[in-house]
C-alpha cells in the first residue's frame, strides 16, 4: 500500500505531532510519496527527516496508485493539495495543524486514533462538487476549477461594481456591491459564511450566490440548484475587476464575461465514522458552548 502526503508550512509546535504521524507509516511499512517542497521545509525549518519512500512535485509525477492523500495544514493547504495533485479518484484526508478547519478536520489529538480507523476501513467517502469557471474575452486559468468558491471583486477603485447575474438566459439580478461570491456546498462554510451566507450540507446539489456589501439591503444570499449555468457581466468605473478561484486570483478586463457551472467531476474526501459533518459543525462553530444546548 502507498499513500501521499501534501503540505506547505506548519508551525514548530506541530513538530512532535508530525513525528508520530510519519512514524505510523514507517512502523506499518506503508509506502509514502511526500510532496518535495514540504519535505524540504520539514528538513530545513523543523529539522525533521520525514519518512518517505518517494517524492512528487506536481500532478505530473504524482503516483496514481496511492490509496489516500493526506493534506497536512489547514483548509488552505487542503485547497492547494487539490490543485497540485489533480487526481480525483483518490480520497483526500485533512490533518489540521492550524485553527478552524472544516476540510482539515482531524485535529492533532486525534491523529493516532484516526490513522488506525482509516487503515481499518472505518470511514466513508464523501464526494464534493466543484465549480468550473470559464472566461470569455480572457485566457482561462491553468486549472479553472474551484472547490470552495468563485468570487468577483472590485480591484482598482473604491467605487462599487455592478454585476449582472444570469441563471441560464434569465437575468437574476443586477448586484451593486463590492463583489459577489458563488460557492459550492463545501464553500458555504468559508468566505460565503463570513458575510452572512447559509450553511449547506456537502451533499447538497446547490450553489450559494452571496453578495459582498450590497448597496441595497434587501438583496440577500440565494441558494439555487447546481444544474444552472451562471453567467456574470461586470460594469464599473475602473478598467478591471478581480476574479478569484479559491486561493488564486486574476485581474481581468471589464469586458470579460464569466460562466460558472458544476464541474463534471467531484473531489473525494474521507469522513471517519464517528466524525460526521454535523459533529464537525458543532465542534468548529462551538454550538454546544451554551450549556442550554
Amino acid at each position: 500500500m502507498k499513500v501521499a502526503v501534501f503540505g506547505t508550512k506548519v508551525s514548530s509546535e506541530f513538530s512532535s505531532v508530525l513525528q508520530e504521524f510519519f512514524r505510523f507509516f514507517e512502523m506499518n511499512s506503508i509506502g509514502l510519496q511526500l510532496f518535495y517542497p514540504f519535505k524540504e521545509f520539514l528538513k530545513k525549518e523543523l529539522q525533521l527527516d520525514a519518512y518517505h519512500t518517494s517524492v512528487f512535485s506536481s500532478h505530473i509525477d504524482f503516483d496514481p496508485d496511492c490509496k489516500f492523500i493526506f493534506s497536512v495544514g489547514g483548509d488552505g493547504t487542503f485547497l492547494h493539495s487539490v490543485m497540485h495533485i489533480r487526481n480525483f479518484d483518490i480520497p483526500v484526508v485533512g490533518v489540521n495543524s492550524g485553527r478552524l478547519g472544516f476540510l482539515a478536520d482531524i485535529s492533532e489529538n486525534q491523529i493516532n486514533g484516526a490513522l488506525s480507523q482509516i487503515f481499518e476501513d472505518k470511514f466513508s467517502v464523501l464526494e464534493r462538487s466543484m465549480l468550473q469557471v470559464d472566461f470569455r474575452g480572457h485566457e482561462n486559468l491553468d486549472f479553472n476549477f474551484a472547490l470552495n468558491e468563485m468570487t468577483v471583486l472590485k480591484t482598482d477603485t473604491s467605487s462599487m461594481i455592478n454585476i449582472s447575474a444570469y441563471l441560464g438566459d434569465e437575468l437574476l439580478n443586477n448586484y451593486w456591491a463590492d463583489g459577489l461570491i458563488i460557492a459550492t456546498p463545501t464553500g458555504s462554510t468559508a468566505y460565503s459564511l463570513s458575510v452572512g451566507g447559509p450553511i449547506l450540507t456537502p451533499d447538497s446539489a446547490n450553489f450559494v450566490i452571496t453578495p459582498l456589501a450590497p448597496h441595497n439591503l434587501t438583496v440577500r444570499p440565494l441558494v439555487v440548484p447546481d444544474n444552472y449555468e451562471i453567467k456574470l457581466k461586470v460594469e464599473g468605473r475602473g478598467s478591471h475587476y478581480l476574479t478569484s478561484l479559491d486561493f488564486r486570483s486574476v485581474a481581468v478586463e471589464l469586458s470579460t464575461e464569466i460562466k460558472v457551472k458544476k464541474a463534471d467531476f467531484k473531489v473525494k474526501t474521507l469522513q471517519l465514522n464517528d466524525q460526521t459533518f454535523f459533529s464537525t459543525l458543532r465542534s468548529k462553530l462551538m454550538w454546544g458552548i451554551d450549556r442550554r444546548n
